[in-house]
């Protein structure tokens, strides 16, 4: 299995979805996985260390693992099939021991990144499916951010510093700097 990290979240024209492009850790070749618009974002809210208001569906996934005293170990995109890729999630718990999870390679990124749980990619689907990065840089790709508002944030830092939660404060602080003119 191949380490990767999520490159970037790029808007795929011919599907009308977007592509999380995977990058190997320690090589130069990029996994593009094709997901839809719901999972973009959620990733790219992960990506972005952004929480909602109330948890999202990978929100409430990962409440689970860890209201079971679980943890996810890894998620691996383990098989490509009909052109339609693969994923597993690898839970371990005293309780249940190790499971090994069923998942959409779309779900288990999104859970993975907000568990910072390792990505791991097949290496025959590296082979198969991997394409260099410099041919991802030639074509033009748009990059998703997550729609979120100044005063959304600014009500979040209020609450975080009432909550005594000075930690998040800070970083809501850093981002408002840098959205606000």
């Amino acid at each position: 299995m191949i380490p990767v990290k999520v490159l970037k979240i790029s808007y795929h024209p011919d599907s009308r979805s977007y592509a999380v492009i995977l990058q190997e850790i320690t090589g130069n070749k990029c996994l593009p996985v094709i997901v839809g618009s719901f999972e973009a974002q959620s990733i790219a809210l992960a990506i972005e260390v952004l929480e909602a208001p109330r948890p999202l569906t990978h929100d409430l996934i990962c409440d689970v693992i860890t209201g079971v005293d679980g943890f996810l170990k890894s998620i691996r995109v383990s098989h490509l099939k009909d052109g339609v890729f693969y994923a597993q999630m690898e839970l371990e718990s005293i309780g249940f021991g190790v499971r090994i999870i069923d998942a959409r390679p779309s779900d288990a990124i999104a859970v993975a990144l907000r568990m910072k749980a390792p990505i791991l990619v097949s290496s025959n689907i590296m082979e198969e499916a991997g394409v260099d990065q410099d041919s991802i840089k030639e074509v033009k790709k748009t990059i998703i951010k997550p729609e979120i508002s100044v005063q959304n944030l600014k009500e979040k830092l209020k609450l975080a510093v009432e909550e005594e939660e000075y930690e998040t404060a800070a970083i809501l602080r850093d981002k408002i700097s840098l959205l606000e003119p």
